[in-house]
């Protein structure tokens, strides 16, 4: 009994999920129809092809409903001064009746060859009932083709299309048959207006046919134009974007403009030089690249061999002897410079700067911080920060440091070194904050002698920046990429023999209570 059930239960369970596995390739062709669809649905709409397309087939739509509407307007104008006319004869033949006017028999033919209830007619002022064969037992519409606009007959147009049966239409009109010197006429003319409902079903069903396989076939010929002299050459571009950016390596996958006079040429002549740019870039950080990591080695050796260096130097510096002592003091300035480039060398050689972190930050105390730290390693100089104590912007702090740090040294070097040649040369150091817009101005003012125009050219440029002998520039640049960084920038504002003053712009993060 227990191997039976077990049995039963294990063949419950293998029809289950054999079920499963029957159910299975259904759920998953399903799925894989419905992702289908919606690629093609996509193609369809976000394609440059596809929007085509649409916009093609949205003026095409558009422009057949205008023509309609327009043209069945004035085929119902048309039809109702057939009538008119009709009418006008029918009143001229009345006219002509021998006796007392035509009988009754007279009257049905007269009103059924104008296709008309009843005919009236004003002339010389007077009201004159010509024909009538009533009774009009249902709703009546007016037509004034006196007075009506284009507007009115469109607008009646569309009444007429959707009238209900049994409906009666009364048209006023001048007669065109008229001679010039006959006095003025107005006819007025009712008449069942299912004909003309018909009538104008009938041409609407032919407009429709014609002018949805005229629109169809130019609409076919315009997109096909556009396609070919736009849309290929633009997916040319994007494919070619794509397959480069695949592989810059590889020569065969850059564009080959075709020379078109417009601009689709144009843009593919500029890509073309691009990736020929971008082709030497990469060859160029490769080899820098290459170059870097020699440097790092050297450096790292250097240091060494400059820190023992130091070590000498420092004895000698020492030495009782005053020629000795000299050239010991000569040679720790020189070892300083050495050991100072290679840790900067080292500094602007690593990776990209990691993204900032950004937190509150006290831009006055940052400051202070920044202006203290290069004072201890350049020297003292007098410092006056103007910033409001308030102000606090979302920044990277350490970054941040690492930008007013820059600058505070470059400042102070530059201004010592002037001291040396003008004893009497004030040296002060400043900052102030001013809101410009979106943006804060964060602007450091210096006493200095002012940048060479070697080194205006050159600015934000590392190793080719600098102003003094033995520097590398490296200061300003890494404080410009920090600063960008930031999504701010670093600007020269001015520089004279009077000083110098940078500008840090950063985005309005200020904190508001």
């Amino acid at each position: 009994m227990h191997d039976t059930h077990s049995k039963s239960e294990s063949g419950q369970s293998v029809e289950g999920l054999s079920d499963t596995a029957a159910v299975s390739p259904v759920r998953s062709g399903r799925a894989g129809l419905s992702k289908a669809l919606r690629s093609t649905f996509r193609a369809a709409f976000e394609s440059l092809a596809g929007q085509l397309l649409w916009v093609t087939l949205g003026f095409l739509a558009v422009g057949l409903i205008l023509v309609y509407f327009m043209t069945a307007a004035v085929y119902r104008q048309q039809w109702m001064m057939e009538r008119i006319e009709a009418a006008h004869l029918t009143a001229l033949a009345a006219d002509l009746a021998p006796g007392n006017g035509p009988g009754d028999m007279d009257v049905r033919t007269l009103l059924r060859g104008a296709d008309a209830i009843a005919v009236a007619r004003v002339r010389g002022g007077m009201n004159e009932l010509v024909l009538y064969g009533g009774p009009i037992d249902g709703p009546l519409v007016e037509s004034d083709l006196r007075t009506a606009g284009f507007w009115t007959h469109v607008t009646d147009t569309i009444d007429t299309l959707f009238a209900p049966d049994g409906r009666y239409l009364r048209i006023r009109a001048y007669p065109e048959n008229i001679e010039d010197d006959a006095p003025e006429e107005v006819l007025d003319v009712i008449v069942v207006e299912a004909p003309l409902k018909t009538d104008l079903q009938a041409y609407t069903r032919r407009f429709w046919l014609v002018g949805i396989f005229v629109a169809l076939g130019g609409g076919g010929v315009v997109y096909g134009a556009l396609f070919a002299f736009f849309v290929r050459p633009m997916r040319g571009l994007a494919g070619a974007m794509v397959r480069f950016s695949a592989d810059p390596d590889d020569p065969d996958r850059m564009i080959r403009p075709t020379g078109r006079p417009n601009e689709i040429g144009q843009a593919e002549q500029e890509l073309a030089d691009m990736q020929v740019d971008i082709r030497l870039a990469l060859r160029e950080r490769e080899r820098l690249a290459a170059l870097g990591a020699a440097v790092a080695k050297i450096n790292h050796d250097l240091r060494n061999v400059l820190t023992s260096a130091q070590l000498v130097s420092d004895r000698l510096a020492g030495d009782s002897d005053p020629r000795v002592r000299g050239m010991g003091e000569r040679l720790v300035r020189a070892v300083d410079r050495g050991v100072r480039l290679c840790e900067a060398t080292l500094a602007f050689g690593r990776a990209d700067e990691t993204p900032p972190d950004p937190e509150w930050v006290a831009v006055s105390d940052l400051l202070d911080e920044a202006a203290g730290d290069a004072m201890m390693s350049e020297g003292q100089v007098a410092w006056s920060n103007h910033v409001d104590l308030d102000l606090e912007l979302s920044l990277d702090a350490d970054q941040a440091h690492r930008i007013f740090l820059n600058l505070f040294r470059n400042a102070i070097q530059a201004m010592r070194d002037a001291a040396v040649r003008e004893p009497d040369r004030d040296l002060a150091l400043s900052a102030r904050a001013e809101r410009v817009g979106e943006i804060w101005r964060i602007e450091i003012e210096d006493t200095g002698p002012g940048l060479p125009q070697k080194a205006q050219d050159n600015l934000f440029q590392a190793f080719t920046g600098s102003s003094r002998k033995g520097g590398t520039g490296l200061g300003l640049a890494i404080a410009r990429e920090l600063s960008r960084a930031h999504d701010g920038e670093l600007e020269l504002v001015s520089t004279g023999p009077s000083g110098t003053v940078f500008a840090v712009c950063l985005p309005d993060t200020a904190r508001r209570d």
